[in-house]
């Protein structure tokens, strides 16, 4: 069932939100990954500042586990052209963190039919120019939509339930992908028919991994905008090694 509500048009502001409760714990470190140096400077510096360049970003809000919110690492990364709110709003999974900014955005006066971005703070490869091209697809339509990527490789589904000497699964399906996209962010929709789209898929306890995901779960259809391989996500150790050299 569709939200129902009335879509931002191209006069209403846009606001970014970087949820940053993640431990990162596949990286490993002492520190959550995305507050990590990456290249001489912590990785979420990268994409505060990519966003802190884009004009038709209004406001930037950041939302951190509740003890976290101290950290003296948030003053070192607050001072990027444009203020930084750093909310305690982090909560057990993505989906609570971004539900709760959200709300908290609508709490401090952020008009509900706004646009709201949300993105992966660790996806450091963001460019101002990637944001635009958004901002600029996205606004007027009612759906909202994300940068994404079409999926070049072939796809192979793997049978768990047959594992080979090194636990290595069989391949028993290849899987076409001539419709298949690889989600990015940021993704982009209005800020009361997010958020109520994401309370909804919390309620229904639905596996959304993304905002574009509960965004579906409400009958809506986002736009899917090309991206950039330099936008993937660090996740790994490899992942990280190969953005130290793209962005160094």
């Amino acid at each position: 069932m569709s939200t129902g509500n009335q879509a931002p048009n191209q006069s209403n502001r846009c606001h970014a939100v970087l949820p940053t409760a993640g431990t990162g714990s596949r990286l490993g470190g002492e520190l959550p990954k995305q507050f990590q140096q990456l290249a001489g400077k912590p990785m979420l510096a990268y994409a505060l500042s990519a966003f802190a360049q884009c004009p038709q970003i209004e406001s930037i809000w950041v939302g951190v586990s509740p003890h976290f919110i101290d950290h003296p690492i948030l003053k070192g990364i607050s001072n990027i052209g444009k203020p930084i709110n750093f909310l305690p709003t982090g909560g057990s999974t993505r989906q609570e963190t971004v539900r709760n900014t959200l709300a908290a955005l609508m709490h401090a006066g952020i008009h509900s039919e706004d646009w709201v971005l949300v993105h992966d703070a660790a996806r450091p490869g963001i460019t101002p120019a990637l944001i635009e091209k958004l901002i600029k697809a996205v606004q007027g339509t009612c759906s909202g939509g994300l940068l994404a990527m079409p999926l070049a490789d072939t796809l192979k589904q793997a049978d768990l339930n047959s594992v080979v000497a090194g636990n290595f699964p069989h391949s028993v399906k290849t899987i076409p992908r001539e419709h298949l996209w690889q989600a990015q962010t940021p993704q982009m929709f209005g800020l009361r028919n997010l958020h109520a789209a994401l309370e909804e898929a919390i309620r229904q306890e639905s596996d959304v991994t993304d905002e574009a995901s509960a965004m579906e779960l409400a009958g809506e259809k986002p736009l899917l905008i090309e991206g950039a391989t330099r936008n993937f996500k660090v996740t790994h150790p490899a992942d990280w090694d190969l953005m130290q050299l793209l962005l160094s």
